[in-house]
């Protein structure tokens, strides 16, 4: 049986990629983090935090740089949560929110990697695309 235990980011500072994470999930960083290695927990699985020598950052969306992977989080509130996470260091590169209020904005951490504040609750998923929900 296969079983995900861990997200693994490349890093060259764990603790402060570790410590803007912490601050965007509200989770705090695993006992026992260090330079070389940072953790937080969500249930069975980690998201960590390598230190690698050399480092060099994704440029989305050139390829040449790709984006090597990215987190999308589910909020109810798109702009508080956008306010709260551009405070930490993220900064807002694309809005893909639709005029009904539902979509995904595209962010990067402030080492480059993107990750996506999506406000997707009630939508429906067809083999033509998404359904959004009216607002009420």
């Amino acid at each position: 049986m296969l079983r995900l235990t861990d997200f693994i980011i490349d890093c060259p500072d764990t603790m402060k990629l570790a410590a803007f994470y912490s601050e965007v999930t509200g989770r705090p960083i695993k006992e026992g983090s260090h330079e070389d290695w940072a953790g937080i927990q969500f249930g069975e699985i980690e998201l960590a935090f390598i230190r690698v020598d050399d480092y060099r950052a994704p440029h989305w969306p050139d390829t040449e740089h790709p984006k090597q992977f990215h987190l999308d989080f589910e909020v109810d509130d798109v702009e508080a949560e956008q306010r709260r996470v551009v405070g930490l260091g993220a900064t807002l590169q694309r809005d893909f929110i639709g005029p009904e209020g539902y979509g995904w904005r595209i962010f990067t951490d402030p080492i480059g990697h993107p990750f996506c504040l999506c406000h997707n609750k009630g939508v429906v998923w067809t083999d033509e695309g998404p359904v959004w929900p009216k607002r009420g």
